[in-house]
């Protein structure tokens, strides 16, 4: 288990590449099974979650070229859909809840497919109905083996259908939406997801030779074809390691320049971090962040507490709320952190509280965060990453504190953010990694 030192309450300077988005990698990296033909993606990131997958399609039998050093070909040509049962290869599949979209691909292009069921994250219940019951709706068999943990899906011929999905989950759209684009007649899926990573592949697609219309939008219409042709995507930079360079700087009181942050894609983030009192400035498509001395909390017009809820595209990404949290203990007035898809989430602030943050924990889904205002430095600690979004939160909060802290398992922060150590020591910070 590999283990974080940083020493604390050192001003960064400097620009910041964000990485490829963590999630659509992880979708259209699965969307290469679906044809025979050579398919390019570039800006890969290379991190835990993202490589584990690449392993894995790559023991079913996908080619994977390495072409520069987030650029990658894959080739689907001689896929073995039965190595899904090598015990092995079922190992890997717990490893990440990303494994679960290999099934929408496999069941379009193969007629079945079988997966052990997903890990990832432990942030409470994350169910799969949303992506069984879809497949079912396009007339594919669903059962669980409960004695191996398998999820089996199977059809002679999947036929396109209307389905009112009972939750906007963008895995679940993107994996009923791979499944969709060959099956035949026409797809509907209502209250569908329609985050950037979606729209997204649903360019993807399109440009293998799918029809896939309403992208953007919650009303997905998919007229099937018999096959997909090979094709090159690049993907976007990740919003979620924006947002937490756009926390970095405030907590830290840094001067940095985020470059390439596809601005557009960005949503309501900027001004959700502005609604805490941050101040940045758009220079095309880079954010820059002056150094902050203070940050004042906003609060509504009738002078109640700010509140921050996660929500659907294009509300706030849930994903973000952790660093949202940790942002706000050192501002000037109070904030209510309310996570309302995940019950684990911000069970992380016992640390936090533990550093001299002033945070009242309400229930497992709301937290109400008392801001510093800058007064008093959080105090360094020793703690445990639980899951991607909150470990690189208590590294956030570890680099604005005095002294040095100590975060173990950070393999979790290594699920979804590249050299992370690396890239900010080289801005000035001091983090030591020990295996």
């Amino acid at each position: 288990m590999a283990t974080f030192e940083i020493k604390g309450g050192q001003r960064l300077n400097g620009d910041l590449y964000p990485q490829g988005a963590k999630n659509e990698a992880l979708q259209v990296i699965c969307a290469s099974l679906l044809t025979e033909e050579k398919v390019i993606i570039r800006n890969i990131p290379n991190i835990r979650d993202v490589n584990v997958l690449m392993e894995l399609i790559c023991d079913l039998g996908v080619t994977i070229k390495k072409l520069a050093s987030n650029d990658f070909e894959f080739c689907a040509k001689d896929v073995d859909i039965d190595l899904l049962n090598d015990p092995k290869i079922q190992k890997k599949t717990t490893a990440l809840r990303g494994s679960i979209l290999l099934l929408g691909p496999l069941l379009a292009r193969f007629g079945k497919g079988v997966i052990t069921r997903p890990g990832g994250d432990k942030i409470g219940r994350r169910r799969l109905d949303t992506h069984f019951c879809g497949f079912e709706k396009l007339g594919a068999n669903f059962s669980f083996d409960e004695t191996n943990a398998c999820f089996h899906v199977e059809a002679k011929r999947l036929t396109g259908s209307y389905m009112l999905l009972d939750e906007a989950s963008v895995t679940g759209t993107g994996n009923i939406l791979m499944a969709a684009v060959m099956a035949k007649g026409v797809t509907t899926i209502y209250n569908a997801a329609c985050e950037p990573y979606i729209q997204q592949l649903c360019k993807m697609l399109n440009r293998m030779g799918a029809k896939i219309s309403g992208t953007g939008s919650n009303l997905l219409t998919i007229e099937g074809v018999t096959e997909l042709n090979g094709c090159e995507h690049a993907l976007l930079p990740d919003m979620i390691e924006v947002g937490s360079f756009i926390g970095l700087a405030a907590m830290t009181g840094s001067e940095i320049t985020i470059r390439n942050v596809g601005y557009e894609h960005l949503g309501i983030i900027p001004r959700s971090f502005e609604r805490l009192g941050i101040h940045m400035e758009r220079r095309q498509d880079d954010i820059y962040i002056p150094p902050h001395k203070e940050y004042k909390i906003e609060t509504f017009i009738d002078g109640s507490i700010m509140t921050f809820a996660d929500a659907t595209w294009p509300g706030l990404t849930p994903d973000l709320l952790s660093v949202f949290l940790v942002v706000a203990i050192q501002a000037t007035g109070s904030v209510l952190i309310h996570q309302k898809m995940f019950e684990s989430r911000l069970f992380f602030v016992d640390k936090l509280i533990d550093m001299g943050a002033r945070i009242i924990l309400c229930d497992p889904h709301r937290a109400t965060v008392i801001g510093l205002g800058n007064k008093q430095p959080l105090k360094s600690t020793i703690m445990i990453s639980p899951d991607i979004r909150a470990g690189v939160s208590l590294l956030i909060a570890a680099l604005s504190a005095e002294g040095v802290s100590v975060i173990h398992n950070v393999e979790q922060i290594d699920r979804g953010y590249e050299n992370i150590d690396l890239r900010l020591n080289k801005i000035g910070a001091s983090i030591r990694r020990i295996e």
